[in-house]
């Protein structure tokens, strides 16, 4: 069998005092078959504005360090020197991941595209874990590769713990319901197939979010797969360089605002599964879902599956149109409606209740009694660990069976 080709996705905007530690990273991988592409990339309008401009010196030392490597697999796309740098309407990291991800499917034939990030941590066996699974799993449209923030003992590990352990929960509500969208979306952490790449027509260039809709785009296609036994390790650090994601997220709750982030009650999951439940029987008759007020308002329509029952004249192909239909975003959108009438019920208490609900046999005491006083902000960074820790586990236990389902 061919050996396997990787090739190297990796946006780079401000990264200098990363990227040396990136390159060793990929020097000690103990699969060689790989080349890398960088795109140093930023706004032109930039070089002339004084809030952004340490940016643009910032990605200047790393073409310089780039460029003094002189490695013959290594291909750099300049969008920083002058001349060179994004429009103001149109840039950002995902349009640094699209330009990347098109040149290798542009240049090379076949292989893996592997997405990553600079400020993140690879162990010496991420590419060689990556090429066993899709020679073990050839069919899978993509892969979610687990992650985990390393903790750097500063203010930003409480605000990256409550982010995280709000991304497990929400992965773990939708893992449990079998749901095809219960991915994490990391443009760290995740790998795409060149053929699969090309048949979804590529990367939808948002600023920020790419990573989602490509692997949104690459689930309404075929099976994503979401675990090989390693692990990617992204930085806590704050971030205002994307519209949102983990940095914008973590600023945001430094400054106590985590309401773009709550913990959506399980039954609002329950209420996604029973939807996606009743699909085949839509097919012959009409009835109502959970979720059927609300995609009517989002469709402005009153009968939203005649138009898939007509275009769509089996049931096998219908249920996956309505899969297409009620997709991951439309289920966030969905939960943050339903939400909206919480009533002002406690992340920690949503959280408690969850974890005593579905995991009651697995909670050691002192975790109960941890969550017994949960508070984000005043609970210690050690405790939230620990329940970050727990999620995290489970969440593995779930991406490993979801491989069989």
């Amino acid at each position: 069998m061919k050996a396997l080709r990787l090739h190297i996705a990796i946006p780079v905007l401000g990264e200098y005092a990363n990227i040396q530690s990136l390159f060793s990273y990929l020097e000690k991988q103990t699969y060689r078959n790989f080349n890398i592409y960088v795109c140093v990339n930023q706004y032109e309008s930039w070089w002339n504005d004084d809030i952004n401009n340490h940016y643009c010196s910032d990605n200047a030392r790393s073409l310089i360090y780039l460029k003094a490597l002189k490695l013959n697999n290594l291909t750099i796309i300049d969008r920083s020197s002058r001349g060179k740098g994004w429009p103001d309407k149109k840039g950002g990291v995902g349009w640094a991941r699209r330009i990347l991800m098109d040149r290798i499917a542009l240049e090379a034939q076949d292989g893996l595209i592997v997405s990553m990030d600079a400020d993140t941590h690879y162990p010496d066996n991420y590419f060689e874990k990556i090429v066993q699974y899709f020679t073990e799993h050839p069919e899978k449209i993509g892969l979610s590769v687990p992650y985990y923030h390393y903790l750097e003992h500063k203010e930003a590990d409480r605000h990256i713990l409550r982010y995280e352990i709000y991304m497990r929960y929400y992965a773990l509500n939708m893992l449990r319901i079998r749901n095809p969208y219960g991915f994490t979306a990391l443009g760290s952490a995740m790998v795409v197939p060149i053929w699969a790449y090309r048949k979804v027509g590529g990367m939808t260039p948002v600023k920020s979010g790419e990573d989602f809709y490509l692997l949104q785009k690459l689930v309404k296609t075929g099976e994503l797969g979401q675990w090989t036994d390693t692990t990617a390790y992204p930085s806590p650090r704050y971030s205002d360089r994307v519209l949102f994601g983990t940095g914008p997220a973590i600023i945001k709750g430094a400054q106590g605002n985590w309401s773009s982030y709550p913990f959506y009650p399980s039954r609002l999951f329950d209420m996604v599964e029973e939807t996606y439940r009743l699909f085949p029987e839509l097919y012959d008759r009409n009835l109502p879902t959970p979720m059927t007020s609300f995609l009517q308002q989002q469709f402005k329509s009153g009968d939203i599956w005649k138009p898939l029952k007509k275009n769509y004249k089996d049931l096998d192909n219908f249920v996956k149109a309505c899969r297409n239909k009620v997709d991951g975003l439309r289920i966030l959108q969905f939960l943050r409606v339903m939400n909206a009438a919480k009533k002002n019920i406690k992340d920690e208490i949503v959280l408690k209740n969850y974890l005593q609900k579905h995991f009651t046999s697995k909670l050691d005491g002192n975790l109960t009694e941890i969550l017994q006083t949960l508070d984000f902000e005043k609970t210690s960074v050690k405790d939230l660990d620990e329940i970050r820790n727990f999620l995290f586990a489970e969440e593995m236990n779930l991406r490993k069976l979801s491989e069989s389902w």
